[in-house]
Formats: structure tokens, sequence, C-alpha cells
């Protein structure tokens, strides 16, 4: 199978060196061509990952990772030189699975890249039937990627499923900080230092628009654990 990656980037210069890596081993870049149209383009290509810069013409990235989650559950990864971990912060807030800063060596681009395809459609992703993990009326559909409770549903990125996955299978023991990072990324010595508190944020509130309040509880130096008292 020819995975394609959709590149998102204003400086062409960047988009051609990026093409020329990703197809060298042997995956299928495609380049944006219109900014005013990048939704439009993103379905008529389908690509299984994005690369996505912070700052493009007119609309920002933020703008559409956001449009580009509405559509789809495919990996985003930025690429950006704004350095800000606000920026970071941002980007995972608003969909985006992962963010490499410029200047960027290609082949920890290249090895991010196979990481998260590996983990949403490549060989570790899931490939038997639904599963359905349960806990005390919280139901989570890991191959759909939602969770249900008391009648309200939200829906999670992979990053998030596979967070609560860990959660709830080792509840109530501690989920060690190193071990959510290899279950996330493959190679978490290129992973942000707050990448990983920001996925643990932004599930905690997904918890919390579903009505579980505190479902998430951080135990200092060590990692985190699964607060079930709803």
């Amino acid at each position: 199978m020819e995975y394609i990656i959709y590149i998102i980037e204003d400086d062409i210069s960047i988009s051609r060196l990026l093409k020329e890596h990703i197809d060298k081993y042997g995956l299928s870049a495609r380049i944006v061509e219109n900014f005013d149209n990048i939704i439009e383009e993103f379905l008529l290509i389908k690509p299984h990952l994005v690369l996505l810069d912070v700052n493009l013409p007119k609309f920002d990235g933020f703008y559409w990772c956001r449009r580009i989650r509405e559509n789809s559950k495919v990996p985003i990864l930025f690429i950006s030189a704004r350095e800000s971990g606000l920026d970071q912060v941002r980007a995972l807030e608003n969909g985006a699975d992962d963010y490499i800063t410029k200047p960027f060596s290609y082949e920890v681009v290249m090895a991010k890249i196979n990481s998260h395809i590996r983990r949403a459609i490549g060989d570790y992703a899931t490939t038997i039937g639904e599963r359905i993990i349960e806990m005390d009326g919280l139901k989570f559909y890991a191959e759909r990627l939602e969770v249900t409770f008391q009648g309200k549903t939200i829906l999670l990125t992979k990053k998030e499923a596979i967070l609560l996955e860990s959660l709830i299978q080792t509840y109530p023991k501690v989920v060690n900080r190193d071990y959510l990072l290899e279950q996330m990324w493959d190679h978490s010595d290129f992973v942000e230092e707050n990448t990983l508190n920001v996925n643990v944020t932004r599930l905690r509130k997904k918890l919390q628009d579903l009505g579980i309040a505190n479902g998430i509880q951080t135990i200092r130096g060590l990692g985190y654990k699964l607060n079930k008292s709803w």
C-alpha cells in the first residue's frame, strides 16, 4: 500500500525537500497547490498523514488543523519555526498529533511520519473487530475513537485514545510517564517534553465534558491514574 503524505507548507524549498525525502523512503508526497482550497484538496487527495505549517497565507495552520479534524482522523504533524510552548499547546489542542520545530532533521521527520502511520493505519494499528471497553457506565469504542457516558458521546484523537485505553487497562495502578510515551510514540526521544502533558489535559477536559470531573489524577514524580469517582 502506498501511503500519501499531504504537505501544507508555504516555503516551496522546504516543501520540495520534504517531498524528496518522503518519496525516497517509498511514500508518496503531495504538496499543497491552492491555499484557498486546502480542504477541497485534502478530500480529493485523501492523504494518510498531513504535515502542516503554522504560518500560512490567509488562515494559519491552527485553523486548517481544526477544519481537517472536522473531516478526518488522520495524523497531523505540525512543522514550524515557532518554538513557543504556547504554539505547541495550541497545535495539540486544535487536534494535532505532534509538533516538529524548524530547523529539523529530515531523518527525525521521517521517523515521526513512519511512527504515526504505523500507529494509525500500519503495522501497529488494530486490525481485529471492534473492541468495546467498559467501566462503570463508561464505554470506549476503540476503533471508532469514541467514548460514551450517560447518553453523551465525545470523539478522541488517536493519541487520546491510546492514553485512555492505557489508563483503563492499568486501573487502579499508576501509569508511568515513560510507559505512556512508549505506547503513544515509537520514538519517545523525539517527543517534546510537554506533549504528553497536553494530551492528558485535553483528555481530562473531554472527560469533563462527559460529566466526569477530575477523571485523570496526576501522581507527582510517577505518572497518571484514572480517578474512577463517577
